[in-house]
């Protein structure tokens, strides 16, 4: 009997696939999650689930530092964000793949499946690295045989498979952030309630006092927050917390998918918008004005790329290898200001720093203002010549 090594997170999706393949495909199943900091409470809920419904031999990978190290870090530096919100899940799928493809040449198995229903883009991301990385076969359950959420429900029913919840809600997180989509949340017209946030406060219920937050970067990187050197996935987790409880990180959004659907999605990403508001603040200091500009253009292409599942595609590295020659200047310390919802940057220091107080001050004679008026002279002199032309 061939084996299938099963991306599995002990949701619904995951859970009843088990027995899918058991009973529509004849194969072995192997279940595997990759950790990328979905939390101690959803990783054992994987593994008891695994045990649950089958005793099946289950692998806990713990990616997280990967993850942060490799993969969030150049979200950082990129300043990744797609339609509007820093990319978590798109960002973690390309890891937990290469790590599933691992356990299956690990298990000699001939084939990985995944729980993603043909609606989404994950779907897109885990096969894309499956395809260019390896040579296995890939199954699509619930794609494949076109199962609805409550079909899937009541298959679990059947084979008594225990759900956990009565919700149909879809939740994904890891460290970097979680999505939020399903049930009510499909329709726009539906206010999301209180009860699918974990992570934030609602800007009424935020801190009442605003809060002050320092960050300090090397070449693009967070090492220090408050002036407390860390790993950067502790950075992350502290501006998580920090974020949060300040109401900073909710954002509902009608998002464009991949194959075309709009999708409203709720998204909780309070450290990741903390991070890239102070990069982006330091970036201001350090980096010219047409370095600014393209790095702004590369910022939307590498989201675009992450987020359309071609974290192979080439483009992806070289644009990683032209922001790691820009970021070797972006080092300081930048201080936010949060507030009920609000962020914003109060102080930004940095030994390359192209501000130049000497030169911008009233106060300044040496930069001598005269010189500049045979600069407006021929300013836009093209454009002069066309509207004396016109008159």
């Amino acid at each position: 009997m061939d084996k299938v090594v099963l991306a599995f997170s002990g949701g619904l999706d995951t859970s009843v696939c088990v027995k899918l393949l058991e009973e529509k495909y004849d194969v072995e199943v192997i279940t595997a999650c990759v950790d990328v900091g979905q939390g101690d409470e959803e990783i054992a809920k994987a593994e008891k689930m695994a045990k649950e419904i089958g005793g099946y031999k289950h692998y806990t990978i713990d990616a997280k530092e990967e993850f942060a190290n490799e993969y969030i870090a150049r979200g950082i530096k990129a300043n990744a964000e797609y339609e509007g919100y820093p990319l978590s899940t798109a960002l973690a799928r390309p890891l937990i793949a290469q790590k599933i493809i691992d356990i299956a040449k690990k298990e000699g198995a001939t084939a990985i499946a995944h729980g993603c229903t043909g609606k989404g883009n994950d779907q897109f991301r885990f096969e894309a690295v499956i395809l260019a990385m390896s040579d296995l076969d890939i199954i699509a359950p619930i794609r494949e045989l076109n199962l609805t959420r409550t079909e899937e429900q009541a298959y679990a029913a059947e084979k008594g498979i225990k759900l956990n919840s009565d919700k149909i809600y879809s939740i994904d997180e890891n460290i970097w952030g979680r999505s939020i989509e399903g049930d009510i949340l499909e329709d726009p017209a539906n206010e999301p309630p209180e009860e699918i946030y974990a992570w934030t406060a609602s800007a009424e219920d935020a801190l009442d006092t605003p809060q002050k937050v320092s960050i300090e970067f090397e070449e693009g990187i967070p090492v220090a927050i408050n002036g407390e050197m860390m790993p950067l996935i502790d950075i992350i987790k502290e501006a998580n917390k920090i974020a949060g409880e300040n109401g900073i990180g909710r954002v509902d959004t009608i998002e464009n998918r991949m194959i075309g659907l709009k999708s409203r999605e709720t998204y909780e990403v309070p450290g990741a918008k903390l991070l890239i508001a102070a990069h982006q603040a330091l970036e201001e200091l350090v980096l010219t004005t047409d370095e600014l500009r393209f790095a702004e253009y590369m910022s939307t292409l590498y989201a675009d790329l992450v987020y359309r599942a071609l974290w192979q595609e080439p483009l992806r590295e070289d644009i990683d290898q032209a922001i790691d020659h820009m970021q070797r200047r972006v080092s300081g310390e930048v201080t936010m200001k949060l507030f009920k919802g609000s962020i914003a940057p109060l102080t930004r220091e940095s030994p390359f720093s192209l501000h130049s107080i000497e030169q911008i001050t009233f106060e300044d004679k040496e930069t001598d203002q005269r010189e500049v008026g045979g600069m407006i002279k021929y300013h836009g002199l093209q454009a002069a010549n066309y509207q004396k032309l016109n008159r």
